[in-house]
């Protein structure tokens, strides 16, 4: 799990991946055919053979924020989000504001309890009510910060029992599962483009151009999916269960995955003797709502990774589910060749 951890630890707001995409490229030289980088920023690694072309993308950037104000005369911090947060998770967290001379730990803060109004404590707290302490004097925060400059959390990634949790596995597990996977694969017919895209958080925007300049046949989403099998959610609710197994995605709010890959997905999984679970996700999407829609369409489906506490420092996945995820697209990529994708 070291790659895991490095990725994990390591940062990359939308449009800032440059750090996620270098060890993705450490990981993969030797590994495939070759890596190149387009302009918007993914990454692009190859595995060549004669058909089908399948594309298989895992976003690399995470969550986090921009500076949107320097307050030169304390020199707190104003930020503005470039992702989905909840602002209940932020309270109280750490994190590192990444400059031009180097990175910078900052706390987030909030008035405390102690002395807000009646009227403030029913408000639902906002991120405009959040700003980020950095310990030191005014002008010396406006010689070293500048608007623009990326905030991301804090966090170790640490074993939980039988779980792996940390900032950011949404998706760098996904990134993990296929570095794991291509590094196994051997024979196989397929055309094959790993994907690490871009901007997955503010729109599938890497999925998206990556897709139209690929035009793959079949798109493969690695992503995580909400796991809320924790206490007070009715079953019908929890969406997928951790240890489970890997999910095979049925629909979310981006795409409806086609169901000649779901049909093959489940018999291979049976086949294989691979734990899964089908999976409909009511709010959310993955690049294979990017995928699909690129040039005249691709059929497209989502591998999850059940996951606990998503969009927050803890979040949380099985290392079986990890493993079945890794298991699935193996034995998908060696024999998707033979997928009947007629409707």
């Amino acid at each position: 799990m070291e790659l895991l951890k490095r990725l994990s630890e390591a940062a990359g707001v939308p449009g800032r991946e440059e750090e996620i995409r270098e060890i993705i490229k450490q990981a993969l030289t030797g590994q495939v055919d070759e890596l190149t980088v387009d302009r918007l920023g993914n990454l692009i690694a190859r595995k060549k053979g004669q058909g089908p072309k399948v594309a298989v993308a895992a976003h690399m950037d995470e969550i986090g924020f921009l500076v949107s104000h320097v307050d030169e005369k304390k020199g707190f911090l104003r930020i503005e989000p470039v992702g989905g947060f909840d602002p209940r998770t932020l309270v109280a967290k750490r994190v590192t504001v990444h400059t031009g001379s180097g990175p910078l730990v900052g706390l987030i803060g909030t008035k405390p309890v102690h002395i807000l109004t009646e009227e403030e404590k029913k408000k639902e707290l906002k991120i405009s009510d959040l700003f980020v302490d950095l310990g030191l004097p005014g002008d010396r925060v406006k010689e070293l910060v500048r608007v623009g400059d990326p905030v991301t959390l804090r966090q170790d990634f640490v074993e939980v029992g039988e779980l792996v949790s940390g900032k950011a596995l949404d998706d760098r597990v996904g990134v993990y599962v296929a570095i794991e996977a291509l590094r196994r694969l051997e024979a196989h017919r397929a055309d094959i483009y790993f994907v690490g895209t871009v901007q997955e958080e503010v729109g599938l925007r890497g999925a998206r151009t990556s897709a139209f300049a690929i035009a793959p046949e079949i798109g493969v989403a690695l992503d995580v999916t909400l796991a809320c099998d924790t206490p007070g959610v009715e079953a019908h609710k929890q969406v997928t269960q951790l240890g489970k197994g890997v999910a095979i995605k049925v629909k979310d709010s981006a795409s409806i995955s086609h169901p000649g890959l779901v049909r093959f997905l489940v018999g291979l999984a049976e086949e294989k003797k691979i734990p899964y679970q089908l999976e409909i996700l009511p709010r959310g999407g993955t690049d294979a709502g990017g995928m699909q829609l690129a040039r005249e369409g691709a059929a497209v489906v989502t591998l999850s990774i059940p996951t606990r506490y998503v969009h927050s420092v803890v979040e949380a996945a099985h290392k079986q589910d990890i493993r079945a995820a890794i298991d699935l697209l193996v034995a998908f990529l060696e024999r998707c060749h033979e997928v009947d994708l007629r409707l």
